[in-house]
């Protein structure tokens, strides 16, 4: 696609705008277009974010002439609307997670693959500036060989079980009603929302893959039973190298919120993001010099003008401002550029089928003792797998 042509965005689910200002920061992009069946909310994101053409019918938004679709809608419509799109030759970029079933993710893949468009997943957890430096160090190898890698989603969304936003234009009845969460995430064992966590711990294990997932639940202590997701859940993917990598979701505790905490274990030395209350993302790496040098952590931050990427370091207060600690220009950026370029997406929809299947199996996994269960390889033909049966 020509550079100087300008790329006409259409954004569907109107309370999934984070991609805007990432968008605006860009040369000859414009985001024509807001969809979303909520009449007042549309209008009123419309107005807020002066976004000029409105549609409550999808399909209606997939006639007009946009190129690209960003599916910011509840999980469980991701699939039906990615294809959707794809089908009628649009680009997609997709909110987390991709898919809400194992076979709805074949689905996506198939179509993605017959379509020639790009299909990307929007994970900005793999562009905040510190997983950024991280993933810089392990590639040069200043870890020594990783084989151990952790990441933690801690978010009580209790209160998200019901719609009690305030009332809007247009609305016709009291917000008491369950929402999409109270099933589609609260409403299932095991980690229903893994990719936040497993994403960029999987970019700093470049080249392995998920073997099986093992999930194992502490049950249910904090609540009145309302929920089938347990407190708090422990994953482990066990990778093809036979390597580990940790993940915790916890949702429903009473304790403050951590959404990006993140480990890493290598031969010469680790990374630990920050717990809280003053504390501070840090690094050890052990002294060639002196092996037996005192072991003491120093700061990341330390770390930042040999291994931040030097986009980030050139960002302008703009880009910086676009999002999820300045990460969300830098996802818009890699989407553009995979559309008109052709290049393969940094998050493509391999990635994303293998993330999100965690969810899917880990979900098995609980509910069958915390039995390993084997992961597809989503990067073969569906045909080539289809006999294959998960090992309980």
């Amino acid at each position: 696609m020509d550079p100087m042509t300008p790329l006409k965005i259409g954004i569907v689910g109107a309370r999934g705008t984070s991609t805007i200002l990432g968008f605006r920061s860009l040369p000859n992009v414009e985001v024509v277009a807001i969809c979303d069946l909520h009449e007042g909310l549309l209008r009123e994101q419309s107005e807020r974010l002066q976004i000029p053409h409105t549609y409550r019918v999808f399909e209606d938004m997939l006639e007009s002439d946009i190129d690209a679709v960003v599916v910011s809608t509840p999980m469980q419509l991701h699939v039906q609307q990615s294809i959707q799109a794809l089908e009628a030759g649009k680009h997609v970029l997709c909110e987390v997670t991709a898919g809400v079933t194992l076979e709805e993710l074949w689905w996506l893949i198939e179509t993605v693959e017959r379509s020639g468009k790009v299909y990307m997943m929007a994970e900005n957890y793999c562009y905040i500036p510190q997983n950024q430096v991280i993933r810089r160090m392990v590639e040069q190898g200043v870890f020594g060989e990783v084989y151990f890698g952790e990441g933690e989603y801690i978010h009580n969304i209790r209160n998200l079980a019901q719609y009690n936003n305030r009332r809007l234009a247009g609305d016709t009845a009291d917000e008491t009603r369950s929402s999409w969460r109270k099933f589609w995430q609260l409403g299932r064992r095991g980690n229903f929302y893994p990719t936040h966590s497993l994403g960029p711990v999987m970019q700093w294990f470049q080249g392995d893959r998920i073997e099986s997932v093992s999930c194992f639940g502490s049950g249910w202590h904090t609540g009145s039973g309302e929920f089938r997701q347990e407190d708090t859940t422990l994953t482990i993917c066990r990778m093809a190298s036979g390597k580990l990598i940790k993940l915790r979701l916890d949702c429903l505790s009473n304790r403050p919120h951590n959404l990006r905490y993140y480990s890493l274990q290598g031969t010469l030395g680790c990374y630990e993001a920050a717990r809280g209350l003053g504390d501070q993302p840090k690094i050890y790496i052990r002294s060639e010099a002196d092996p037996t040098a005192k072991l003491e952590w120093r700061p990341l931050a330390d770390y930042f003008d040999d291994y931040l990427p030097e986009r980030y370091k050139q960002a302008t207060e703009q880009q910086k401002a676009s999002g999820h600690w300045g990460g969300d220009f830098f996802l818009v950026h890699d989407f553009v550029e995979a559309v008109r370029s052709g290049a393969k997406p940094a998050i493509d929809v391999y990635d994303a089928c293998e993330w999100t299947a965690v969810a899917m199996l880990s979900e098995l996994s609980a509910a069958n003792g915390g039995r390993p269960l084997d992961m597809p390889d989503f990067r073969k033909n569906w045909r080539d797998v289809s006999e294959q049966s998960i090992r309980i």
